[in-house]
Protein backbone atom coordinates (compact mmCIF):
# COMPACT_ATOMS: atom_id res chain seq x y z
CA UNK A 1 0.00 0.00 0.00
CA UNK A 2 2.92 2.36 0.92
CA UNK A 3 3.50 2.78 -2.77
CA UNK A 4 -0.05 4.11 -3.31
CA UNK A 5 0.46 6.95 -0.82
CA UNK A 6 3.60 7.89 -2.59
CA UNK A 7 0.99 8.37 -5.61
CA UNK A 8 -1.47 10.04 -3.72
CA UNK A 9 0.72 12.61 -2.55
CA UNK A 10 2.49 13.05 -5.92
CA UNK A 11 -1.58 14.18 -7.33
CA UNK A 12 -1.67 17.17 -5.14
CA UNK A 13 -0.74 20.81 -6.05
CA UNK A 14 2.90 22.01 -5.00
CA UNK A 15 4.11 18.47 -3.94
CA UNK A 16 6.30 17.68 -6.84
CA UNK A 17 9.39 15.35 -6.45
CA UNK A 18 11.40 17.23 -4.03
CA UNK A 19 9.09 17.87 -1.65
CA UNK A 20 7.77 14.47 -1.67
CA UNK A 21 11.16 12.82 -1.18
CA UNK A 22 11.77 15.73 1.71
CA UNK A 23 8.33 15.22 3.26
CA UNK A 24 8.93 11.14 2.85
CA UNK A 25 12.04 11.43 4.35
CA UNK A 26 11.10 13.59 7.76
CA UNK A 27 7.95 11.49 8.49
CA UNK A 28 9.72 7.69 7.65
CA UNK A 29 6.86 6.88 5.05
CA UNK A 30 4.41 8.28 2.69
CA UNK A 31 1.44 6.81 4.63
CA UNK A 32 2.79 8.97 7.62
CA UNK A 33 3.09 12.20 5.44
CA UNK A 34 -0.54 10.90 4.16
CA UNK A 35 -1.93 10.65 7.68
CA UNK A 36 -0.23 13.25 9.63
CA UNK A 37 -2.06 16.45 11.02
CA UNK A 38 -2.46 19.85 9.75
CA UNK A 39 0.21 20.96 12.41
CA UNK A 40 2.78 18.58 11.57
CA UNK A 41 2.81 18.93 8.09
CA UNK A 42 3.52 22.85 8.78
CA UNK A 43 5.99 21.78 11.62
CA UNK A 44 7.96 19.72 8.77
CA UNK A 45 9.20 22.80 7.12
CA UNK A 46 9.29 21.20 4.00
CA UNK A 47 5.64 22.97 2.67
CA UNK A 48 3.93 26.40 2.80
CA UNK A 49 0.75 26.54 4.26
CA UNK A 50 -1.20 26.59 0.64
CA UNK A 51 0.27 23.15 -0.11
CA UNK A 52 -0.58 21.82 3.59
CA UNK A 53 -4.19 22.52 2.69
CA UNK A 54 -3.63 21.04 -0.70
CA UNK A 55 -3.28 17.93 1.04
CA UNK A 56 -5.79 18.02 3.59
CA UNK A 57 -8.45 19.65 0.63
CA UNK A 58 -6.98 16.17 -1.35
CA UNK A 59 -7.29 13.81 1.48
CA UNK A 60 -10.90 14.94 1.98
CA UNK A 61 -11.45 13.82 -1.62
CA UNK A 62 -9.78 10.53 -2.51
CA UNK A 63 -9.93 6.74 -1.10
CA UNK A 64 -6.92 4.97 -1.35
CA UNK A 65 -9.10 1.88 -1.90
CA UNK A 66 -10.93 2.69 -4.23
CA UNK A 67 -8.26 4.47 -6.41
CA UNK A 68 -6.41 1.18 -6.11
CA UNK A 69 -8.86 -0.70 -7.23
CA UNK A 70 -9.82 1.34 -10.25
CA UNK A 71 -5.83 0.95 -11.37
CA UNK A 72 -5.94 -2.65 -10.41
CA UNK A 73 -8.73 -3.06 -12.89
CA UNK A 74 -6.85 -1.22 -15.52
CA UNK A 75 -3.57 -3.08 -15.28
CA UNK A 76 -2.12 -0.33 -14.08
CA UNK A 77 1.51 -0.63 -11.71
CA UNK A 78 3.22 1.51 -9.54
CA UNK A 79 7.08 1.60 -8.76
CA UNK A 80 8.11 4.38 -6.58
CA UNK A 81 11.92 5.37 -6.47
CA UNK A 82 12.38 3.36 -2.79
CA UNK A 83 11.33 -0.20 -4.39
CA UNK A 84 14.02 -2.13 -6.32
CA UNK A 85 11.84 -2.68 -9.13
CA UNK A 86 12.59 1.50 -10.02
CA UNK A 87 14.88 1.06 -13.32
CA UNK A 88 18.19 1.49 -12.34
CA UNK A 89 19.79 4.43 -14.88
CA UNK A 90 16.55 6.13 -14.72
CA UNK A 91 17.57 6.39 -10.70
CA UNK A 92 20.92 8.21 -11.50
CA UNK A 93 19.70 11.49 -13.37
CA UNK A 94 19.07 14.63 -11.60
CA UNK A 95 15.40 14.39 -10.83
CA UNK A 96 14.08 11.06 -11.02
CA UNK A 97 10.65 10.89 -11.06
CA UNK A 98 9.44 9.79 -7.90
CA UNK A 99 6.31 7.53 -8.73
CA UNK A 100 6.19 5.65 -12.02
CA UNK A 101 2.83 4.23 -13.27
CA UNK A 102 3.12 1.42 -15.96
CA UNK A 103 1.33 -0.81 -17.86
CA UNK A 104 2.74 -4.24 -19.09
CA UNK A 105 7.00 -5.38 -17.77
CA UNK A 106 8.71 -2.59 -16.14
CA UNK A 107 12.26 -3.76 -17.03
CA UNK A 108 15.36 -2.85 -14.85
CA UNK A 109 18.09 -3.90 -17.66
CA UNK A 110 20.73 -1.16 -17.88
CA UNK A 111 20.47 -2.06 -21.54
CA UNK A 112 18.27 0.36 -23.05
CA UNK A 113 18.72 2.74 -26.01
CA UNK A 114 16.15 5.30 -26.73
CA UNK A 115 15.42 6.67 -30.32
CA UNK A 116 13.63 9.73 -30.89
CA UNK A 117 12.91 12.43 -33.54
CA UNK A 118 10.64 14.57 -35.95
CA UNK A 119 7.10 13.62 -35.64
CA UNK A 120 6.98 14.93 -39.67
CA UNK A 121 9.28 12.58 -40.78
CA UNK A 122 10.33 11.72 -44.12
CA UNK A 123 9.91 8.02 -45.55
CA UNK A 124 13.49 8.32 -44.94
CA UNK A 125 13.36 8.74 -41.28
CA UNK A 126 10.89 6.13 -40.89
CA UNK A 127 12.72 4.02 -42.44
CA UNK A 128 15.94 4.67 -40.62
CA UNK A 129 14.17 4.30 -37.34
CA UNK A 130 12.17 1.09 -38.40
CA UNK A 131 15.55 -0.58 -39.42
CA UNK A 132 17.98 0.85 -36.48
CA UNK A 133 15.45 -0.23 -33.68
CA UNK A 134 14.77 -3.83 -35.60
CA UNK A 135 18.68 -4.32 -35.18
CA UNK A 136 19.01 -3.03 -32.00
CA UNK A 137 16.12 -5.15 -30.29
CA UNK A 138 17.31 -8.33 -31.90
CA UNK A 139 20.44 -8.10 -30.47
CA UNK A 140 18.99 -8.00 -27.02
CA UNK A 141 19.29 -3.97 -26.33
CA UNK A 142 15.36 -3.00 -25.26
CA UNK A 143 14.52 0.68 -27.66
CA UNK A 144 12.70 3.43 -25.75
CA UNK A 145 10.63 6.07 -27.69
CA UNK A 146 7.87 8.08 -26.87
CA UNK A 147 4.89 6.70 -29.39
CA UNK A 148 4.71 9.98 -30.88
CA UNK A 149 4.05 10.18 -34.36
CA UNK A 150 6.74 10.02 -36.62
CA UNK A 151 10.42 8.71 -35.57
CA UNK A 152 8.77 7.71 -32.41
CA UNK A 153 5.96 5.14 -33.66
CA UNK A 154 9.03 3.89 -36.25
CA UNK A 155 11.11 2.94 -33.65
CA UNK A 156 8.93 1.21 -31.82
CA UNK A 157 7.05 -0.77 -34.78
CA UNK A 158 11.06 -1.62 -35.39
CA UNK A 159 11.76 -3.18 -32.17
CA UNK A 160 8.68 -5.14 -31.60
CA UNK A 161 9.12 -6.42 -35.73
CA UNK A 162 12.01 -8.69 -34.24
CA UNK A 163 10.56 -9.46 -30.97
CA UNK A 164 12.32 -7.10 -28.91
CA UNK A 165 11.82 -4.92 -25.81
CA UNK A 166 10.65 -1.73 -26.28
CA UNK A 167 9.32 1.05 -23.71
CA UNK A 168 6.93 4.08 -24.43
CA UNK A 169 7.27 6.80 -22.11
CA UNK A 170 3.79 9.17 -22.31
CA UNK A 171 3.44 12.69 -21.52
CA UNK A 172 0.16 11.80 -20.19
CA UNK A 173 -1.26 9.21 -17.96
CA UNK A 174 -0.79 5.50 -19.41
CA UNK A 175 -4.73 5.00 -19.25
CA UNK A 176 -4.60 8.06 -22.59
CA UNK A 177 -4.22 7.10 -25.82
CA UNK A 178 -2.21 9.36 -27.51
CA UNK A 179 -1.79 9.88 -30.20
CA UNK A 180 -5.08 8.67 -30.86
CA UNK A 181 -4.05 6.34 -34.18
CA UNK A 182 -1.57 4.84 -32.07
CA UNK A 183 -4.02 3.32 -29.70
CA UNK A 184 -2.97 -0.78 -30.95
CA UNK A 185 0.68 0.01 -30.88
CA UNK A 186 0.23 1.28 -27.59
CA UNK A 187 -1.46 -1.77 -26.64
CA UNK A 188 0.66 -4.44 -28.49
CA UNK A 189 3.58 -2.35 -26.67
CA UNK A 190 1.62 -3.32 -22.98
CA UNK A 191 1.76 -6.51 -24.10
CA UNK A 192 5.37 -7.15 -25.09
CA UNK A 193 7.18 -4.08 -23.36
CA UNK A 194 5.92 -1.32 -20.67
CA UNK A 195 3.88 2.22 -21.49
CA UNK A 196 5.08 4.19 -18.81
CA UNK A 197 4.51 7.66 -17.06
CA UNK A 198 5.07 9.77 -14.35
CA UNK A 199 1.72 11.47 -14.74
CA UNK A 200 -1.27 9.86 -12.89
CA UNK A 201 -3.97 7.97 -14.68
CA UNK A 202 -6.67 9.89 -16.31
CA UNK A 203 -3.74 13.04 -16.80
CA UNK A 204 -4.93 14.17 -20.41
CA UNK A 205 -1.77 14.99 -22.45
CA UNK A 206 -0.75 18.64 -22.89
CA UNK A 207 2.05 20.61 -24.41
CA UNK A 208 4.18 21.56 -20.90
CA UNK A 209 4.49 17.46 -19.75
CA UNK A 210 6.47 17.12 -23.21
CA UNK A 211 9.93 18.41 -22.30
CA UNK A 212 9.66 17.06 -18.46
CA UNK A 213 8.79 13.47 -20.80
CA UNK A 214 12.03 13.55 -22.52
CA UNK A 215 14.07 13.00 -19.40
CA UNK A 216 12.91 10.06 -18.30
CA UNK A 217 13.52 9.01 -21.80
CA UNK A 218 17.14 9.60 -22.44
CA UNK A 219 17.88 8.52 -18.41
CA UNK A 220 16.20 5.38 -18.89
CA UNK A 221 18.73 4.60 -21.84
CA UNK A 222 22.34 4.09 -22.08
CA UNK A 223 22.30 6.22 -24.86
CA UNK A 224 20.11 8.22 -27.65
CA UNK A 225 19.80 7.91 -31.06
CA UNK A 226 18.93 10.63 -33.20
CA UNK A 227 17.10 10.23 -36.37
CA UNK A 228 15.50 13.62 -37.83
CA UNK A 229 15.58 16.19 -35.96
CA UNK A 230 14.96 20.25 -36.76
CA UNK A 231 17.36 23.12 -35.53
CA UNK A 232 14.78 23.62 -33.03
CA UNK A 233 12.96 20.33 -31.74
CA UNK A 234 12.31 18.24 -28.74
CA UNK A 235 14.44 15.60 -29.70
CA UNK A 236 17.22 17.12 -29.52
CA UNK A 237 16.24 18.38 -25.63
CA UNK A 238 16.20 14.70 -25.12
CA UNK A 239 20.20 14.31 -26.32
CA UNK A 240 20.67 17.40 -23.95
CA UNK A 241 19.31 15.73 -21.16
CA UNK A 242 21.46 12.49 -22.30
CA UNK A 243 25.09 14.70 -22.13
CA UNK A 244 24.14 16.31 -18.77
CA UNK A 245 23.82 13.10 -17.66
CA UNK A 246 26.60 11.62 -19.23
CA UNK A 247 24.64 9.41 -21.85
CA UNK A 248 25.80 8.34 -25.09
CA UNK A 249 24.48 10.22 -28.05
CA UNK A 250 24.27 8.77 -31.69
CA UNK A 251 23.27 10.47 -35.18
CA UNK A 252 21.57 9.74 -38.37
CA UNK A 253 22.79 12.19 -40.72
CA UNK A 254 20.52 13.26 -42.88
CA UNK A 255 20.63 15.61 -46.36
CA UNK A 256 22.20 19.01 -46.15
CA UNK A 257 19.40 20.40 -47.97
CA UNK A 258 16.41 19.40 -45.64
CA UNK A 259 15.30 21.55 -43.01
CA UNK A 260 14.46 18.55 -40.99
CA UNK A 261 18.08 17.03 -40.91
CA UNK A 262 19.40 20.52 -39.44
CA UNK A 263 19.63 19.34 -35.50
CA UNK A 264 20.57 15.97 -36.44
CA UNK A 265 23.75 17.23 -38.34
CA UNK A 266 24.43 19.76 -35.72
CA UNK A 267 24.77 17.00 -33.18
CA UNK A 268 27.27 15.33 -35.18
CA UNK A 269 29.33 18.36 -35.91
CA UNK A 270 29.30 18.61 -31.91
CA UNK A 271 30.69 15.19 -31.11
CA UNK A 272 27.66 13.00 -31.43
CA UNK A 273 28.34 9.60 -33.22
CA UNK A 274 27.69 9.41 -36.46
CA UNK A 275 24.91 6.11 -37.63
CA UNK A 276 24.25 4.20 -40.52
CA UNK A 277 23.46 1.16 -39.02
CA UNK A 278 22.45 -0.65 -35.77
CA UNK A 279 25.93 -1.80 -35.43
CA UNK A 280 26.99 1.53 -35.05
CA UNK A 281 25.15 1.75 -32.11
CA UNK A 282 25.57 -2.04 -30.85
CA UNK A 283 29.50 -2.09 -31.03
CA UNK A 284 29.51 0.45 -28.17
CA UNK A 285 27.96 -2.05 -25.95
CA UNK A 286 30.29 -4.97 -27.03
CA UNK A 287 27.27 -6.76 -28.64
CA UNK A 288 27.63 -5.56 -32.64
CA UNK A 289 28.67 -9.08 -33.82
CA UNK A 290 25.06 -10.55 -32.71
CA UNK A 291 23.39 -7.97 -34.62
CA UNK A 292 25.02 -9.24 -37.47
CA UNK A 293 24.31 -12.78 -36.63
CA UNK A 294 20.67 -12.19 -36.64
CA UNK A 295 20.62 -9.82 -40.15
CA UNK A 296 16.96 -11.09 -41.43
CA UNK A 297 17.12 -13.27 -44.29
CA UNK A 298 13.99 -13.88 -46.61
CA UNK A 299 13.44 -15.61 -49.51
CA UNK A 300 11.81 -14.24 -52.76
CA UNK A 301 11.31 -15.05 -56.35
CA UNK A 302 12.68 -13.76 -59.31
CA UNK A 303 10.15 -11.67 -59.98
CA UNK A 304 9.59 -10.24 -56.32
CA UNK A 305 13.36 -9.38 -56.68
CA UNK A 306 12.89 -7.49 -59.56
CA UNK A 307 10.12 -5.33 -58.18
CA UNK A 308 12.08 -5.23 -54.55
CA UNK A 309 15.35 -3.73 -56.51
CA UNK A 310 13.24 -0.90 -58.21
CA UNK A 311 12.19 0.54 -54.99
CA UNK A 312 14.19 3.19 -53.13
CA UNK A 313 14.44 3.09 -49.12
CA UNK A 314 14.28 6.94 -48.92
CA UNK A 315 12.09 8.10 -51.66
CA UNK A 316 8.18 6.39 -51.48
CA UNK A 317 7.17 5.16 -55.24
CA UNK A 318 4.02 5.61 -56.74
CA UNK A 319 2.63 2.31 -58.95
CA UNK A 320 2.24 3.91 -62.10
CA UNK A 321 5.72 4.65 -61.85
CA UNK A 322 6.79 1.26 -60.54
CA UNK A 323 4.98 -0.15 -63.33
CA UNK A 324 7.03 1.72 -66.21
CA UNK A 325 10.30 1.18 -64.30
CA UNK A 326 9.60 -2.75 -64.50
CA UNK A 327 7.25 -3.30 -67.00
CA UNK A 328 4.64 -5.73 -65.47
CA UNK A 329 1.31 -5.69 -65.89
CA UNK A 330 -0.92 -4.02 -63.53
CA UNK A 331 -2.93 -7.14 -61.73
CA UNK A 332 0.63 -8.72 -61.58
CA UNK A 333 2.76 -6.15 -60.00
CA UNK A 334 -0.18 -5.49 -57.60
CA UNK A 335 0.04 -9.49 -56.23
CA UNK A 336 3.58 -8.82 -56.45
CA UNK A 337 3.49 -6.19 -53.98
CA UNK A 338 1.29 -7.81 -51.64
CA UNK A 339 3.62 -10.43 -51.01
CA UNK A 340 6.63 -8.58 -50.64
CA UNK A 341 4.78 -6.66 -47.94
CA UNK A 342 3.22 -9.85 -46.32
CA UNK A 343 7.08 -10.36 -45.89
CA UNK A 344 8.23 -7.72 -44.46
CA UNK A 345 10.03 -5.98 -47.39
CA UNK A 346 7.98 -3.33 -48.18
CA UNK A 347 5.71 -0.51 -46.97
CA UNK A 348 2.97 0.98 -48.21
CA UNK A 349 2.12 4.50 -47.63
CA UNK A 350 -1.37 6.32 -48.91
CA UNK A 351 -2.09 7.40 -52.50
CA UNK A 352 -0.31 3.63 -53.90
CA UNK A 353 3.05 4.51 -52.74
CA UNK A 354 5.88 1.71 -51.79
CA UNK A 355 9.15 1.83 -50.00
CA UNK A 356 11.99 -0.68 -49.32
CA UNK A 357 12.00 -1.87 -45.70
CA UNK A 358 16.17 -1.70 -44.56
CA UNK A 359 17.48 -4.67 -42.67
CA UNK A 360 16.04 -6.95 -44.27
CA UNK A 361 18.62 -9.57 -46.86
CA UNK A 362 17.20 -11.08 -49.74
CA UNK A 363 18.01 -14.56 -50.88
CA UNK A 364 16.51 -16.76 -53.67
Amino acid sequence: MERYYWALLQTVPGVGNARLKALISFFGSASKVWQASSRELISSGVISIAVCNNIVNQRDKLDIDSLRNEWEKKQIGLCTLADKEYPVQLARIFNPPAVLYYRGRLSTDEQLVAIVGARKASAYGRNAAKCLASGIAAAGIGVVSGAARGIDTAAHQGALASGGYTIAVLGCGVDIVYPPENGKLLAIIAEQGAVISEYAPGTPPMAKFFPARNRIISGLARGVLVVEAAEKSGSLITADFALEEGRDVFAVPGSMFASGSKGVNRLIKQGAKLVDNAIDVLEEYGVGKLAQDKMIKISVDKDEKTVYQALFYDKPLGLEELMQKVSFENQAITYILLQLELKGLIVRYSGQQFVRVAGRELFE
